[in-house]
Formats: C-alpha cells, sequence, structure tokens
C-alpha cells in the first residue's frame, strides 16, 4: 500500500511541476531552454500561423500567447531543445539557448489581469507543447518558404 501512495504522490508532484513554469499572476519572463523553447511571429501573421495551428490540430495547437501592443507578437511554446539546429521559415524569430545564448520569453498567468499577453491557447494539464514538425511546416506553407529536412 506505501508503494501506491508513494506512485500516487510522485504523480501529482509530477503533474504540479510540469506546470511550474507558469506565473501565479502577472505576467514574467521565462528562460527559454529550461522548460520550452518558444518561437514568434510578429503581427498578422502571427495570428494566422496561430489559426492555422489550431485548424491542423483540431483545437488543441498547445500553448500559444498573443501580445496586444508594439509588435503584436505570437509566442508559440515547444518542447526545449526543439527550436535550435533547425531551419525555420523566415518571419520565424527562436527562443532557445545555447552556447553563448540567453533568451528569455514573456509568460501570462492564466487568469487575472495579464495584459498586453493573452493566452490563445492555455497549455493543457498534461504539459504538452507546441508539435516542432507541424509548426515549421505550418509556418513554410504561410510564409511559402521551401524546408529541408
Amino acid at each position: 500500500m506505501e508503494t501506491l501512495a508513494a506512485t500516487t504522490q510522485n504523480v501529482c508532484v509530477n503533474t504540479e511541476n510540469e506546470r511550474s513554469w507558469l506565473p501565479n499572476s502577472g505576467f514574467q519572463l521565462r528562460k527559454a531552454g529550461v522548460w520550452f523553447d518558444a518561437v514568434r511571429v510578429d503581427g498578422a501573421e502571427g495570428r494566422r500561423l496561430a489559426d492555422m495551428m489550431d485548424s491542423i490540430t483540431a483545437g488543441d495547437p498547445g500553448p500559444i500567447v498573443t501580445e496586444s501592443n508594439g509588435a503584436r507578437a505570437v509566442y508559440f511554446y515547444l518542447p526545449a531543445g526543439s527550436t535550435a539546429h533547425r531551419v525555420w521559415a523566415p518571419g520565424v524569430t527562436r527562443f532557445n539557448s545555447g552556447s553563448g545564448r540567453v533568451s528569455y520569453v514573456p509568460v501570462p498567468a492564466l487568469s487575472g489581469e495579464t495584459w498586453p499577453l493573452f493566452w490563445y491557447c492555455p497549455p493543457a494539464d498534461s504539459g504538452r507543447f507546441v508539435h516542432p514538425a507541424i509548426l515549421r511546416n505550418a509556418a513554410a506553407a504561410l510564409f511559402g518558404h521551401p524546408m529541408s529536412f
């Protein structure tokens, strides 16, 4: 019985840890490459890409955030380590960490006042992120950029 209790407790802890990158209120900058990598697409193209991902994945694209001011950026949160060493379409800015490189990405809380950031699609409880290959292909199609894998 103790083994079952310990296993159940670990599952709860792991679920909690999967979402510990989310702030409790407002928004905060998080270092890319630790919990996630991210890509940003500015303006109307970013919103079109988010809509495309929403359609391709039947409404479950993974965590996506929109910005309401400035460049009106759209941030797509991908698994850590998934954006480096890959060709991305022009117009896509990568945020990751590597040798001599540090990137920070804004992350809003799931509720409350987070302006100018809003969840287009909040993270699922499973800790799943945007699928890198699907996003790369969608961005390539949107920008008319042939991808070489």
